[in-house]
């Protein structure tokens, strides 16, 4: 089964290296990376530049026959596939990724993240049977620092059992940890600036026949600080989504019962 990885990137030159390194350091076999910029005015297409090139000769000089196939062997493994053009924004470059994708399944992985570790692929591939297939795949995030390193664990935990309506409680589940079949994706709501992932979540567990716990730590998310003015935003498109889903009073009880565990911390 392949795993087609999409970061989305603008701008991305100080935080996109890492990422990139990432996936191409992963043990499991079967995974291209596909990279929708944003035309960016920084570094970041001579960043992409650079490992595609590699990819193809990771050595960067002259080899023997047999590095030659051995690095032959490796760019197959991990392709390197990108576009850069204007978009309309984060979830219109994200429904472009999810049309190149050639992947069985599809994990979002934002410039700045990276894979908890150079087997978690493997291991999350390896964590169900070939006849289960799931629809949906997802674990935990480590929250890490500008250096990678780990600061804690995602404040929301993921449950044992995750089902749609699982998200009256919040995103439990990272967007970057939650991997979905290609055959079952839709495209993100551009009516949505800055929650469309939330929405997308809940329309994929609803669809979804089987939704497997990787029990894994998956993701490093990199701690970067959202604006006042877009997190404000955000939390009001959660409330419309949730108010869809859910119904307006369950909606606004728990969003009460979030206001009081926030005091209460």
């Amino acid at each position: 089964m392949k795993l087609s990885v999409i970061t989305v990137t603008y701008n991305a030159e100080k935080t996109l290296e890492r990422t990139l390194r990432s996936v191409q350091e992963q043990t499991y076999p079967t995974l291209e990376h596909l990279i929708v910029d944003g035309a960016s005015r920084d570094g970041t297409i001579s960043l992409i530049h650079k490992y595609a090139e590699e990819t193809e000769n990771p050595q960067g000089k002259a080899v023997t026959r047999n590095e030659v196939e051995s690095q032959e062997e490796a760019a197959k493994r991990h392709p390197l596939r990108w576009i850069s053009e204007p978009d309309r924004g984060l979830y219109d470059a994200m429904n472009k990724a999810i049309k190149m994708a050639s992947g069985d399944y599809l994990c979002f992985l934002n410039a700045g993240d990276t894979f908890c570790a150079p087997d978690t692929v493997e291991r999350m591939m390896h964590s169900f049977s070939i006849s289960e297939q799931p629809d949906i795949l997802y674990g935990e995030t480590a929250i890490v620092d500008d250096n990678g390193s780990f600061l804690h664990m995602r404040r929301l935990k993921t449950p044992e059992i995750l089902t749609w309506k699982s998200f009256k409680q919040g995103m439990l589940v990272c967007h970057q940890a939650f991997i979905v079949k290609r055959e079952l994706a839709e495209p993100y709501d551009p009516a949505y600036r800055f929650s469309s992932d939330f929405d997308w979540s809940i329309r994929m567990m609803k669809k979804a026949r089987s939704i497997h716990n990787t029990h894994l730590t998956l993701i490093n998310y990199l701690n970067e600080g959202m604006t006042t003015a877009n997190h404000k935003a955000s939390l009001k498109e959660r409330y419309r989504i949730m108010a869809k889903y859910y119904g307006h009073t369950s909606t606004f009880v728990h969003h009460i019962w979030f206001l009081i565990r926030s005091l209460l911390k």
